[in-house]
């Protein structure tokens, strides 16, 4: 049937309100932007949900590094004070019990650790720097990341029979 038919045996009044009700009903594009908006809302809300829970995760982390750190120097400076407590009653216990001659002075008896660990940490000092000195006459410690030689022009050559 044609739609003209169907509105000759109303009033206009009548064919008008079909005709608005027939264009209050959704179509493809009115679903599709409901879904759509739909969608983006959903989305909107989960980025703000998870806004807070990322933002409550790295603030907690953030915390954790604090104590963390906070503890790492509260132990160092446990080992400090620590070492400290050491050297001090070492040196009153030296103090105390050496009694050294001026013969053993010009002997060099009478060594204590300290001398021992000197010798040690001149060593591995004396070993750092000939491995330094040795990487910077070499040419390792060049902040170039690839190796150059030195160029020099070539020469004419010296010898009287040549002629090069």
């Amino acid at each position: 049937m044609d739609p003209n038919e169907m509105t000759r045996g109303i009033s206009s009044y009548e064919s008008f309100k079909v005709a608005e009700m027939a264009s209050r009903r959704p179509n493809g594009g009115t679903v599709t932007a409901l879904v759509i908006g739909s969608a983006g809302l959903l989305a909107g809300i989960t980025a703000w949900i998870a806004n807070g829970i990322y933002a409550n995760a790295k603030a907690n982390g953030v915390r954790d590094l604090a104590v963390a750190n906070h503890r790492n120097s509260e132990a160092t400076i446990d080992r400090l004070a620590n070492l400290l407590a050491v050297e001090r009653s070492e040196r009153v216990a030296q103090g105390v019990t050496m009694s050294q001659s001026i013969t053993d002075s010009i002997s060099g008896q009478q060594q204590g650790s300290q001398n021992q660990s000197t010798s040690v940490e001149n060593s591995a000092m004396a070993a750092a720097t000939t491995q330094l000195l040795t990487q910077s006459l070499l040419g390792n410690l060049s902040e170039n990341a690839q190796k150059v030689q030195i160029y020099s022009a070539p020469q004419p050559c010296a010898c009287p029979g040549c002629g090069a």
